[in-house]
This record gives C-alpha cells, structure tokens and sequence, in this order.
C-alpha cells in the first residue's frame, strides 16, 4: 500500500508539474527596461510587450529601471527567479559592449537564456535646430574647427546610443564630448532645449521629432535610406561611409529558466512581430523587424558573441 500511495503521488505530481508548463504563463510577466521611460528600448519593449500579452493571455508589465547604461537592470534580471515571470529586453550596449566597458559587472554572457530577436534599429545622428551646421560634413567641419567644445548626448555609457557616438567619432576622427544621461529621452529633452548640440539615438526615438522639423536629422548609419525618413541622407551618401552602427533589440530571460518557457515566449514573439499592428507600429518607428531566422534563441546566442568581440575591438581604440 505504501508503495501503491508512493507511485500515486509521483503521478500526480508529474501531472501537475506538466499541466503548469503547459498553462504557463499563469500570471503577469514583468519586462525590465534598463532605461528611462521614452527611449528606443522602452518604446520598443512597450509595443511587444502589448502584442505578446495579446498572444499569451497575461498581462506583460514593462518596468523601467536605468542607471550604468542599462546594466543595473540587467544585473537585476540576471539574479531573478528564472520561472519565465521576469524577463529583459537588452541591446548592443547592454548585452554586448558592456563587458568591454565595466570591469565590475555583475553579470556573464551565460546568465541569460536568449529569447529571440524583437527589434533591428537604424542609428541616426541629429543635431539641434539653432546649430550653425546644416550637413554632415559641416557639423564634422565645425567640430574639427572646435575640438572638445561639440556635445553629444546618450542613454549612458555602454548604452546602444554610446555606442552609436564612438562609432561617429571614430569614423569621423574628431574630438567631441559626450554627455550622459539616464536614458535617450533626457537627452533629447536637452537637444529641444537647445543645451547640447546633438544626440545619438536610434531613429525609432528620434522620427518624430525630425519629422516635425524640431531636430535636424544629419545621417543614417545604414546601408540604405528609411521609408519613414525618406530625406535623411546615408551615411555613405553624407560623405562618412565607415559611419556604420546596427542597433538591435532581444529578449533574455535568466539563464535555467525552462527550455519549454522560452519556446512559449519565443512563439508569442514571432506573432507579435508578425501582427499587423506592430508591422504598422514598426514602420511608424523606423524600426526593422527580425528575419525568421533572427527570431530564434539560437540566432541571439550566437549574435551575442559576435557583437562583444566587435565593441571590444572598437572600444579598444578611442
């Protein structure tokens, strides 16, 4: 009879244990946003944050945490129960560069479990209304002309947008001053005001304020132009060419989170991206959304590595 009761609880315990996997999730899902409310990751975080609470049936909470260009919160994520109800949504700066830039660190590589690919951004560089420049190649002109006294504003150092400024200067081989701030909305708050001179940020973020003519768009370091910022030159077409800086945007979750997890999430991921509200969304955001194949956690595992390799070699060399 022991033996009998024994088998019986297994049973039932096996069973239970399967029909939670299978009923996750059960609650609402938390998503940190290592960055203040506004800027190109919160804002993409929000949109599939909506479309994915749509395919799961629960609610997923973005929540904003900045600081250390965006490594606070992900050295949060990384130490979270790894139950699938908190995840993070990390980029270039924060799950790449970071490592090259904070020796203190409190998180690996290997503390997170990729998700899968939500976002491709295309890097802009944009500059105040009153500035003397109207091109590109007069801005660089008038840094060169005033080395040092030229201020770039970004999310934090080891932030996407950081990243998007040394691959300016670097590119551009002049000497500018970078100013950071807590995320890429405080930033743009100081362009409009007219208290720094420009910002590197995603187009996602700063469309619609080139739109309404409130910045000036100087180049897109892309390959190609965008179709929501037709008039904005490349930064080949500008006369920078090595001015060249894919943004991205993924989904991790703390590594030993369970395999069936991440393919549930993974799945609510690619109907996310491909409902028509967020392709419309997208568009509006001049934003990119990921190829099939750059959706799968295994993509993301092996981007990861490539991207450190890249920011170290670049970040090596002021």
């Amino acid at each position: 009879m022991p033996r009998f009761l024994a088998a019986l609880v297994a049973l039932m315990t096996a069973s239970l244990a399967a029909h939670g996997q299978e009923a996750y999730p059960t609650r609402p899902i938390t998503m940190i946003v290592p960055f203040a409310a506004g800027g190109t990751s919160d804002v993409i975080a929000r949109v599939v944050a909506e479309e994915m609470s749509r395919v799961l049936g629960q609610r997923i909470i973005t929540e904003n945490a900045g600081g250390a260009g965006g490594t606070l919160a992900l050295a949060r994520a990384a130490r979270a129960e790894p139950d699938g109800y908190t995840i993070a949504i990390g980029n270039t700066g924060t799950n790449a560069a970071a490592y090259s830039i904070y020796p203190e660190l409190k998180y690996t590589p290997d503390a997170f479990a990729p998700i899968g690919l939500v976002a491709k951004t295309s890097p802009l560089l944009a500059i105040k209304k009153a500035h003397p420049a109207r091109t590109l190649a007069e801005f660089i002109a008038f840094a060169r002309a005033n080395p040092g006294r030229v201020t770039l504003g970004h999310a934090g150092v080891g932030s996407s947008n950081y990243l998007i400024c040394r691959n300016f200067i670097h590119a551009a081989k002049v000497e500018i001053t970078l100013v950071s701030y807590r995320g890429a909305a405080p930033a743009l708050y100081d362009l409009l005001a007219g208290q720094i001179d420009g910002v590197c940020d995603a187009a996602t973020s700063l469309a619609s304020n080139v739109l309404a003519g409130e910045v000036r768009a100087l180049a897109v370091a892309a390959p190609t132009r965008l179709a929501g910022l037709p008039d904005v030159p490349t930064s080949t077409e500008a006369g920078l060419p090595a001015f060249q800086a894919q943004g991205w945007n993924a989904l991790f979750a703390p590594k030993g989170t369970p395999e069936a997890v991440i393919q549930r999430l993974n799945a609510a991921i690619r109907q996310a991206v491909a409902s028509e509200a967020l392709q419309k969304r997208f568009a509006e955001l001049a934003s990119t959304t990921p190829g099939p194949d750059e959706l799968a956690p295994a993509f993301v595992a092996q981007l990861v590595p490539a991207e450190i390799a890249k920011y170290r070699q670049l970040l090596a060399n002021p």
